[in-house]
């Protein structure tokens, strides 16, 4: 079993840009973090190097899918997309693109407006989109209807965070819409021949991955003593 240290061989909170088409590597401490401005800090530098280092090229709509199925990705999307917004500027979307029978707003335990099925605002320029504004029925197969109702919400917003299932053939499927995916591994359970294998089935089915994120990182002294310094 092997944690993303040993998969990237880097530096943990380096971020590089590595041959096409991964764009960025990035370890996010997430789980135990020391303080809560240390992890804003990861997510706000992982938005400006996935979305902004990027020249002319533009990064704009991005689904976020783990490798393992027990990973939870609600919390992680919703920070970026927050992050996204307080950039200043730009209206966000958090888009329900997962087959989950728990929908995104129950994940993050959110209130959704009785009988609404649009996007809906969150907090000053972020909406969050609900699954059944495009995919009314995710127990059905995904149609083109589908995937063309899901680019033109997409086009609603100058950026957009996808909640993405693990990954699967929906998963790709999807993923081809936008203009990548990001994998979540997780500390101490991703293994890497299921991260290569992953990195390999995407590339074969023409999905951009945009790259790579840790999650459940833990640090080694207790979060108490790090406050205590």
């Amino acid at each position: 079993m092997s944690t993303l240290g040993e998969l990237l061989r880097e530096n943990p909170l380096a971020a590089a840009v590595r041959e096409r088409p991964v764009r960025a590597e990035v370890c996010f401490e997430e789980a135990g973090s020391p303080t809560e401005s240390a992890r804003d800090e990861q997510i706000h530098g992982l938005v400006r190097q996935l979305f902004f280092s990027h020249g002319g090229e533009a990064v704009r709509h991005v689904g976020f899918t783990p490798v393992d199925a027990s990973t939870q990705t609600a919390a992680l999307c919703l920070q970026v997309a927050t992050a996204l917004a307080e950039e200043g500027g730009y209206d966000v979307g958090l888009i329900d693109a997962s087959c989950d029978p728990v929908l995104l707003h129950q994940h993050l335990q959110l209130a959704v407006p009785a009988g609404n099925k649009s996007p809906w605002p969150l907090f000053s320029r972020l909406w969050l989109v609900p699954r059944q504004s495009w995919w009314q029925e995710a127990g059905q197969p995904l149609s083109d209807h589908n995937v063309e109702q899901l680019r033109e919400l997409m086009t609603e917003f100058d950026f957009s965070i996808l909640y993405c299932a693990p990954v699967s053939w929906l998963t790709a499927r999807i993923g081809q819409s936008c203009d990548g995916l990001v994998l979540v591994l997780t500390a101490n359970k991703t293994r890497r021949l299921v991260a290569a294998q992953i990195k390999d089935y995407l590339h074969k089915t023409r999905v951009p991955l945009l790259g790579t994120i840790l999650a459940e990182r833990r640090f080694p002294v207790p979060g108490g003593l790090y406050r205590s310094l």
